[in-house]
């Protein structure tokens, strides 16, 4: 069967719907649409060269039009429970504080999100950010839907109405949603003056990781991203009372947060205390860096931590929570500090757990766009994230574990390679290539990833921009294993194998992870790997190929494209 996305972006979600339907053996085709002037006769164009049996809709902003949705089936993937209608579905679900939410799978219709239901899967909700939410319970539950309901279509043809879709029905008292309507930006603006840190946090949740929240910080216009509880500063509402890792800490009417990240009105999204600088706002001399250690332990206080050091029975674990994904060339540098100092304590097993929504997406490219020299900075951060690989690959004395819970993309899935034992989270999605962003790539990937899946498989990974699901990661050997559908399961198993390695640590072990170092430092040794590959970024980096595709995607300029099938 023949399955056409429409869909406007092709990441997450919408890949990993096509890896799961591939798997079934569906063919598929991904057209990617804009709300561009001539955007319907583009999806025409699309389901005329694929010719479909059905459409789906994983993550559209701009409506089907009746032309193509009354002569074609169409499936809109909503993340609301049945009867939910609207765009901020997920951002009134959580600043309404709802227990339990779910997704829609429903039949594109004249009135929208109340066409006929195919499928429909609800999950318990999280105190969490959109972003989060939307990566792990949204993205599950919609494939579990999904899947469901194009097996049920694909019934149909075969057996015409073996299944017959729900109408949505608001006299059935099991109908819980209603429409509501979008969120405005006045219900979203913090009322400093009233707003408990409780709800203030729950509003910037709600809009993370767009729209962001609205706000005026010291006489300029911004969007407000990434907040978190502080329990051991307190001022005025409002108030700036410290700064860490380029975040910012205000006040509020009981307390304090963090806030990581700010939009400026006319530029990309940045980390708090850049996008102050960029605007010309220099923070009072008062105001000092506030310093934490990764290896603190807080107890139950709360308070913005990037890096996070924990041990339990002779396992140390190192948690690297940034936002999006997103390595700059002082969080290499400050995560490569936690590591020598990880290394040096007394346990058998290193654990790199990465961030708990996304595992890693390699180099920064926004704060590399915001830089005066951005081929400079590119440089920089490139190399910073390689001193990191190497420091984890030449870890002798302990077995080194990567743990991946979330996604992981460019250099930050090459990142992984670098450790002994790679495991992942059942659904996450790899895309272990460069070619997209005009980049040879770096990270040792030309001797780390051929060590795992071979020369060709690692070339055509490359070459052909291959995005992996865990089934297929671990069939090609880039995972040692994956399990877990929900984070709590996959610390939950993480923690049972971890223990069961521990036993399994003899000499013979630790030989061979000698002889796997000693595979990197003689003959062709890891700096001759690193040379030829920062020999062809340093080229990269200076080319409009990379800068322009860069541009492209920090300020998210869009394209309108159909993805042929691969």
């Amino acid at each position: 069967m023949k399955i056409l996305f429409i869909t406007s972006a092709h990441n997450g979600l919408s890949q990993r719907a096509e890896l799961e339907l591939k798997r079934r053996d569906y063919e598929i085709n991904i057209h990617i649409a804009h709300n561009l002037p001539n955007k319907d006769a583009l999806m025409q164009s699309a389901i005329d060269d694929f010719k479909p049996d059905l459409i789906v809709a994983p993550i559209l902003k701009v409506a089907i039009p009746e032309s193509i949705w009354s002569k074609n089936i169409c499936f809109i993937v909503h993340p609301g429970i049945i009867g939910d209608r609207g765009p901020s579905s997920l951002d009134w679900a959580i600043l309404n504080q709802k227990k339990e939410w779910g997704v829609t799978i429903l039949q594109a219709a004249k009135e929208m999100d109340a066409g006929d239901i195919w499928a429909s899967k609800n999950f318990k909700m999280r105190d969490i950010s959109k972003s989060k939410l939307y990566r792990h319970e949204v993205t599950q539950a919609a494939i579990e839907g999904l899947v469901e309901a194009v097996e049920n279509f694909e019934k149909n043809l075969t057996n015409k109405n073996s299944f017959i879709p729900r109408v949505l029905d608001y006299s059935d008292p099991n109908v819980k949603g209603c429409w509501i309507d979008p969120i405005k930006k006045s219900q979203r603006m913090i009322n400093w003056g009233k707003d408990d840190t409780d709800l203030i946090i729950r509003k910037i949740k709600a809009a993370d990781s767009s729209p962001g929240v609205p706000d005026n910080i010291l006489g300029k216009e911004f969007r407000l991203f990434g907040a978190h509880r502080e329990d051991f500063f307190k001022g005025a509402p409002k108030e700036i009372l410290a700064t860490r890792n380029d975040a910012i800490c205000l006040g509020t009417i009981d307390g304090a947060l963090w806030i990581t990240h700010l939009k400026s009105k006319n530029f990309i999204k940045l980390p708090a205390k850049m996008s102050l600088k960029r605007e010309g706002i220099n923070l009072p001399h008062n105001i000092t860096e506030s310093k934490i250690s990764p290896f603190d332990n807080f107890g139950d206080r709360k308070t913005f931590r990037e890096i996070i050091y924990t041990e339990k029975d002779s396992i140390g674990y190192i948690e690297f929570n940034f936002y999006n994904g997103a390595m700059s060339t002082k969080q290499c540098q400050r995560l490569r500090t936690a590591l020598f100092k990880a290394k040096q304590r007394d346990t058998k097993i290193l654990v790199l757990m990465g961030g708990v929504d996304i595992w890693s997406n390699g180099i920064h490219l926004n704060v590399i766009e915001n830089s005066k020299d951005p081929v400079e900075e590119s440089w920089e951060n490139i190399n910073a994230i390689n001193d990191l690989i190497r420091d984890i690959v030449i870890t002798r004395d302990k077995i080194v574990v990567s743990a991946m819970h979330g996604n992981a993309g460019a250099g930050g899935a090459i990142l992984a390679l670098a450790s002994d034992i790679v495991y992942a989270r059942e659904g996450i999605i790899l895309n272990p290539h460069y070619k997209k962003m005009g980049l040879h790539g770096s990270e040792y990937w030309t001797k780390l990833l051929p060590e795992r899946v071979g020369e060709s498989i690692a070339n055509k990974l490359m070459d052909h921009c291959e995005t992996l699901s865990t089934f297929e990661a671990k069939e090609i050997g880039f995972l040692d294993s994956f399990f877990g559908k929900s984070n709590k399961e996959f610390r939950e198993k993480l923690e049972e194998k971890l223990e069961k390695l521990k036993t399994e640590i003899n000499i013979e072990l630790l030989k061979d992870k000698e002889q796997r170092i000693n595979n990197f430092t003689n003959g062709k040794c890891m700096e001759d790997y690193r040379h030829e590959e920062l020999s062809e970024m340093w080229k990269n980096f200076q080319s409009s190929e990379y800068n322009n595709a860069r541009h492209r995607f920090v300020h998210k300029i869009a394209c309108h494209c159909t993805i042929p099938m691969r």
